[in-house]
């Protein structure tokens, strides 16, 4: 599934689920979900690890933005989103960002 977006016709928000899929995350005991949207905040947003192997949450973001972000992994790996609408150069590191665009 990767990114899906819900908009929303009646709000300024959209419903953004994002998935990582269990190929990225093996044996992860949790993923949390890191970007500009919770302050790059690494215990802000937990995903829900589903009975297929898949993490997701979903959120309620801004219409007419962009944000980054990237997994979390155990702690301690850093994960892109293989669905993600682009990828930028962090600021932090030789890695990229995922970008949702909504």
């Amino acid at each position: 599934m990767g990114l899906k977006k819900q908009q929303l016709n009646s709000k300024s928000v959209c419903k953004v689920t994002f998935e990582l899929a269990k190929e990225a995350t093996a044996s992860a005991k949790e993923v949390y979900l890191v970007g500009d949207f919770n302050s790059w905040d690494t215990n802000a947003t937990p995903m829900k690890k589903h009975k297929d192997g898949t993490f997701r949450v979903t959120m309620s973001l801004e219409k007419g933005c962009e944000y980054q972000y990237r997994y979390l992994i155990d702690g301690k790996t850093w994960e892109n989103d293989w669905c993600a609408d682009k990828y930028v150069p962090s600021l932090f590191g030789d890695h990229e960002n995922s970008v949702v665009i909504l």
